[in-house]
């Protein structure tokens, strides 16, 4: 039987994550790369049954002199094919690792772009899939770490304008929340650039995909070693596929324990049954407890296995503790994890304009002149009346209090919407599906 070709696969694919009611207009990510530009082309063949109007972005990351040059050649091929096309612009500021920073900056930017559009392709393969496996098999993973990418997965994005870019912009309202949708990921490198190759298209290596300097490039030339041994990238990728599955069936019975021994407070604070939470698996109790940790600090990732290892000993132990912005305390029959105010970040916030603080405030506030945006802590509880801290609102206690968004002058503090203290503020805590989504997506 003749295997199926790269247009009716990605088809399928579309299918699968976006159909059957698709977009009527869908942003693609392309760096001018084999890859990105072999699904450019699929996507602009499949528009022609669909009638999807495709918006292209590439992120020039000012890491290359080359990178203007990749950027104007996706520009010029989407000037050939019919697509509105723009290059946003980032630079390193040369904080944290370079690879990530990038990686994060690029979502970031692309997600800010979008505008009204809620779906971004991504052009990761089955090859990607296999070097994140091994990367992270190497780094100890366990079965979350080892599973495949997500075909799907939705991401909450900025609202900032993208501030250096060229080229075509999707007009607003912006969409919350992002699809990134990555139809190529049972696809081969190879397979995507030999489609290329058959239809004369264009394509740029980058030069960095040879620098053994980056981890990636490395476990890419170990995959050539191991293929000849039987793991090759599409054995290690049916293996992630597999771990995904396992995943699933875990989630599902973390869930079940979180409905039998946990309660969501008021502020996405999370309390235990200690004992009930005591009697599962080592595994359910890690999940659970690194999905809370992430959960109420709005974090991007969870902790590492080995700090989530020591501060669950420490809890059922007996002890209390602190990890990844949370505060986790013991009490007689319960575990209470809160935000911690000390890692929350300030903000300024000027009159008149709503932002998105911590990861789940939408605060606003209509005082003529800018103030600091920052977690209330001790200093602000010792500046509330006495009447507001003996009447603590909605299942509030001085804890979950402490980190609550609040308005300061320099050090006097003006209002905390939550705790009803002060005029001309709001300060509404962003509308989310609860613990449990959370523990089924993440």
């Amino acid at each position: 039987m003749t295997p199926p070709s790269l247009d009716r696969r990605f088809a399928d694919a579309m299918g699968a994550t976006l159909g059957p009611d698709f977009p009527a207009e869908i942003a693609l990510a392309v760096s001018g790369g084999g890859d990105s530009m072999a699904m450019l082309t699929l996507a602009h063949n499949w528009t022609h049954i669909w009638g999807v109007k495709l918006w292209v972005v590439t992120v020039d990351h000012g890491l290359r002199p080359e990178a203007a040059a990749e950027a104007a050649l996706v520009r010029e091929t989407c000037d050939e094919l019919g697509h509105p096309h723009a290059t946003l612009r980032w630079r390193w500021d040369g904080a944290g690792n370079l690879m990530d920073a990038a990686r994060r900056a690029r979502i970031d930017l692309m997600g800010r772009w979008c505008g009204r559009l809620d779906t971004l392709l991504l052009a990761h393969t089955r090859d990607d899939v296999a070097e994140t496996f091994l990367m992270r098999l190497a780094r100890g993973s366990g079965v979350d770490g080892l599973s495949a990418m997500q075909p799907v997965r939705k991401v909450t994005r900025g609202t900032a304008p993208v501030p250096d870019m060229d080229g075509a912009t999707p007009p607003g309202p912006a969409a919350d929340r992002l699809r990134l949708v990555r139809p190529c990921l049972d696809m081969g490198r190879e397979e995507l650039r030999h489609y290329l190759r058959v239809l004369k298209g264009r394509w740029v290596d980058d030069p960095s995909n040879d620098d053994p300097h980056y981890d990636r490039v490395r476990f890419r030339k170990l995959l050539a070693t191991l293929a000849p041994e039987g793991l090759d990238a599409g054995t290690l990728a049916a293996t992630a596929k597999r771990m995904s599955r396992a995943r699933e069936a875990l989630r599902l019975r973390a869930l079940k324990a979180w409905t039998l021994c946990g309660r969501e407070g008021p502020v996405a604070d999370l309390t235990f049954n200690r004992d009930r939470f005591a009697g599962y698996e080592r595994d359910t109790q890690m999940r659970l407890l690194a999905s809370a940790l992430q959960y109420v600090a709005s974090a991007e990732y969870r902790p590492r296995a080995t700090q989530l290892e020591a501060l669950l000993d420490r809890l059922l132990s007996g002890g209390s503790g602190t990890l990844h912005g949370c505060a986790i305390r013991t009490g007689h029959d319960a575990l209470h994890i809160l935000r911690e105010p000390a890692a929350t970040t300030p903000m300024d916030l000027p009159p008149g304009k709503t932002v998105l603080w911590d990861g789940k405030w939408q605060v606003f506030h209509t005082k003529g002149t800018s103030l600091t945006l920052r977690a209330l802590a001790e200093d602000g509880w010792q500046q509330l009346p006495p009447d507001t801290r003996a009447a603590l609102p909605g299942g509030l206690s001085h804890a979950t209090a402490q980190a609550l968004p609040s308005l300061w002058d320099g050090d006097r503090l003006l209002a905390c919407a939550p705790l009803r203290a002060g005029p001309e503020t709001t300060a509404v805590l962003q509308e989310a599906n609860g613990f449990p989504a959370f523990l089924l997506s993440h």
